[in-house]
């Protein structure tokens, strides 16, 4: 029997004798592919550095696990990735859970991840020190940026755990040293979902207009570096160092540091540290107002003491009334007599005056200046009269104006064109006399032609 294999290429296929093996379609062979790995490697434990994260729209990531010699697809879906109790970050190196399969899609097998831990507590170190460079590098630890916390707030915000001893111990030292309005915004400090909390309060408290507080406290109790984890996440760092209200940082205990600590305007050792920070001692702030007090009358009554001494002594070097208002007193009696001498002789003057003028002043020049306005007055009126155009009527002649409708006369007429414009004239005569006439033009006292045809005699009939 031929061997089926060494034949020729043939460019249909055909059966061949003794080959039992059928064709799969590329779909059928990665479902076989798929199960068996799924099969083989239903649970699965990788130790890798994570690399190439992506997180997209939907909450799923993808990245990849490698070491020095391999690496290997993996996608954490979108409800473990939101139960991982950190966030995954590049470089990290981690622990991975989860099953194996395939991406029929581009032939490639990947890890399902289920859950991821940091691998021991140098991984979690080493991925708390990339963060924490990272976030300084963009200036949020920067301590110009640091805001001056009040002297005395009104209103203080706390974010913390509201069943914990620690917002008892808060309260309590608020209250010995200087009771003061408290804010409690409950959040979770530990466990899935504390970051996000903690940075919504945080934001929250920023957004308020009514009732804002003056000073933020943001405040949990000692543990692990596993417990105190939130407060080292991207979120709750961003969130304090954005808020315009100055943040105290009060987490965990003295030798406990977070990035939350380094992002805050002032880091307190614990959380009752904290409470003594954010308000002064009242009574030592009485004492310190009644000292000022005390020091600012002592001050007061020294400066009056002490002007009422230099008044004294300035009054002991001053002169006496007498001899500063002699000289004054003595110039002012001069003046007077000065005055009065001044007014007699101005007195005297005026009457010499006055008897120049009436020697002057004499009837006769007066009675001579008395004719000759009266011959002046004269001689104006007679040219006033031979200008009055009336005056001709006593002679006969009349005035031709136009005629008037009422008291006042009208306009004087000089010309015949006037008057045949006028049509109505009025001809004043000697005294108060008056005639109104009308003027008739050259048509009107042309005949008509019926009127000549009666004036001409009627012509005798040639028959």
């Amino acid at each position: 029997m031929p061997d089926p294999f060494s034949e020729t290429a043939r460019l249909v296929a055909e059966p061949v004798p003794g080959d039992n093996a059928p064709a799969v379609s590329v779909s059928e062979l990665s479902q076989r592919l798929k199960r068996t790995v799924e099969a083989e490697f239903g649970h699965v434990r990788l130790r890798g550095e994570i690399s190439g994260l992506k997180r997209v729209a939907s909450g799923h990531c993808y990245l990849c696990l490698k070491d020095e010699d391999a690496v290997i697809d993996a996608v954490i879906w979108r409800g473990s990735a939101s139960s991982l109790a950190f966030r995954p970050e590049d470089g990290a190196e981690v622990i991975a859970t989860g099953r194996l399969t395939t991406y029929p899609g581009r032939s490639k097998y990947q890890i399902v991840v289920e859950r991821m831990e940091l691998a021991g507590a140098g991984a979690l170190m080493a991925l708390l020190d990339r963060r924490k460079a990272a976030l300084a590098a963009e200036g949020l630890f920067d301590a110009l940026a640091k805001q001056p916390l009040p002297y005395l707030p009104r209103i203080i915000g706390v974010v913390t755990s509201p069943t914990g001893a620690v917002i008892r111990d808060i309260l309590h030292r608020l209250a010995d040293r200087c009771p003061t309005q408290v804010v409690v915004w409950p959040v979770k400090v530990q466990g899935e979902g504390a970051a996000e909390e903690v940075a919504a309060a945080i934001a929250g408290f920023d957004a308020l207009e009514d009732g804002r507080p003056d000073l933020l406290i943001v405040a949990r109790g000692g543990g692990s570096i596993e417990d105190l984890w939130a407060f080292n996440e991207e979120a709750v760092v961003r969130a304090v160092a954005a808020c315009r209200i100055p943040v105290i940082s009060a987490v965990g205990h003295e030798t406990d540091t977070t990035l939350c600590d380094h992002a805050a305007d002032l880091r307190a050792p614990t959380p009752t540290a904290a409470a003594e920070l954010a308000v002064p001692v009242l009574a030592e702030l009485r004492l310190t107002v009644e000292s000022h007090a005390a020091r600012t009358e002592r001050c007061a009554r020294r400066y009056l003491e002490r002007g009422r001494e230099r008044a004294a002594m300035l009054a002991r070097l001053l002169p006496r009334r007498d001899q500063l208002l002699g000289p004054q007193r003595q110039r002012t009696d001069e003046a007077a007599g000065r005055l009065a001498l001044a007014l007699e002789r101005r007195a005297a003057r005026a009457r010499d005056q006055l008897g120049r003028i009436a020697a002057v002043l004499r009837p006769a020049l007066l009675d001579r200046r008395i004719e000759q306005d009266r011959a002046r007055a004269g001689l104006a009126s007679k040219l006033l009269g031979s200008l009055n155009p009336d005056a001709v009527l006593e002679r006969g002649y009349a005035r031709v104006t136009t005629r008037s409708n009422g008291s006042e006369g009208g306009r004087t007429v000089t010309d015949a064109a006037a008057a045949r414009a006028a049509g109505a004239l009025t001809l004043r005569m000697k005294g108060k006399g008056r005639v109104d006439v009308a003027v008739e033009g050259e048509e009107r006292r042309r005949p008509s032609p019926a009127r000549l045809a009666a004036a001409r005699p009627e012509q005798p009939s040639l028959l």
